[in-house]
């Protein structure tokens, strides 16, 4: 009876035993994360974990013993993060923009995400790689990267790829973009729209348009929320393509053969269920909030995980079109941003 007894008291944390270093670093690196984000707020800490992440996996961290937890961080606590990211959204925000608004955002979604894989076709560029580089910079960033990851099971090296060149171009356009206001002709306003349709995380949509003041701010989250409302349909898009194409075409980094992907991803679907419990106004403020801290952490443990995978030697070898292709990428939804903004006469 005692040994029945004690049973269940012992498999699941023996099971879950080879996952605690490796989640136990990732607690680490975002807790660092959130403190350097405290000292200099313009780094988000989602991309101060993606660095941290980078660095431990080449300073000779002893990765084998944290792998299983990394890869847990990396896929689990990733997913859990973005159907978090549904509770920023209210589709009353999104309809505010109105008609025209609307659909030159979606005109910016489309034409960087299928121009950029287009240029990376022309320019050699891996199809894994070119894809997740055109969801990163039309979507939202790092975020976009990995959801677009777990329909499409693509190398870990794409996939670090596409965040880092995402990371970085975001990071400048905090710099950059303010610079180029005045010599744009753009008042507050239009450059808060500029702004939310042109650069890929949130936290970097916030510091851009805080260097110009309340009033650019506004219409950069909201521009920049409505592009996030379009994860869900591109992801679930591009999964349905690949179950008409068949699995076999499609194998996993490590050589194996996917199975087909589910039509719509269960991720997907508590994005959108949190998106409406958001437009519902079912939760108060102090739950949102807390919603909000919690999606940060989960969102910066699982990019650290994916930025431990980073070969710095190898990227730096084998990304030069990659690289290229990030940058033709930023032109070309800051280009295509900007001509919106002239058009609706925000």
């Amino acid at each position: 009876m005692n040994a029945l007894a004690s049973a269940p008291r012992t498999r699941l944390p023996r099971a879950f035993l080879p996952q605690l270093p490796g989640l136990a670093v990732a607690v680490l690196a975002v807790a660092a994360a959130f403190v350097v984000n405290h000292l200099l707020p313009a780094l988000s800490p989602l991309t101060i974990a993606v660095i941290l992440g980078v660095v431990a996996g080449n300073t000779g961290m002893n990765l084998a013993m944290l792998k299983p937890g990394l890869t847990f961080a990396a896929k689990r606590l990733l997913r859990a993060g973005i159907v978090l990211l549904g509770l920023k959204l209210a589709v009353g925000d999104v309809l505010h923009l109105g008609g025209r608004g609307l659909a030159v955002v979606v005109a910016v979604v489309v034409i960087t995400f299928f121009g950029t894989q287009l240029l990376g076709r022309a320019m050699g560029v891996p199809a894994g790689t070119r894809l997740l580089i055109a969801t990163g910079f039309s979507i939202c960033g790092a975020s976009a990267v990995a959801a677009m990851d777990g329909v499409t099971r693509s190398r870990e090296q794409d996939v670090v790829t596409a965040i880092a060149l995402v990371t970085m171009c975001g990071s400048l356009a905090i710099v950059l973009l303010p610079l180029l206001q005045h010599p744009l002709g753009l008042s507050d306003v239009a450059f808060g729209t500029w702004t939310g349709a042109s650069v890929h995380d949130v936290a970097q949509v916030v510091a851009t348009a805080s260097v110009v003041g309340p009033a650019a701010l506004a219409p950069a989250v909201i521009v920049k929320l409505t592009r996030v409302v379009l994860l869900a349909p591109l992801v679930a898009g591009m999964s349905l393509w690949r179950r008409r194409r068949g699995a076999a075409s499609y194998p996993q980094g490590d050589g194996t053969i996917a199975r087909k992907p589910p039509i719509v991803p269960l991720f997907v679907v508590g994005f959108l269920t949190m998106v409406a419990v958001r437009s519902l106004g079912l939760l108060p403020d102090g739950v949102l909030d807390a919603a909000q801290t919690a999606e940060t952490v989960l969102l910066a443990a699982a990019l650290f995980g994916l930025g431990t995978s980073v070969h710095v030697k190898t990227l730096f070898t084998t990304g030069g079109r990659a690289l290229a292709l990030g940058l033709a990428s930023w032109v070309t939804i800051a280009g295509v941003s900007y001509a919106g903004v002239l058009l609706v006469g925000a």
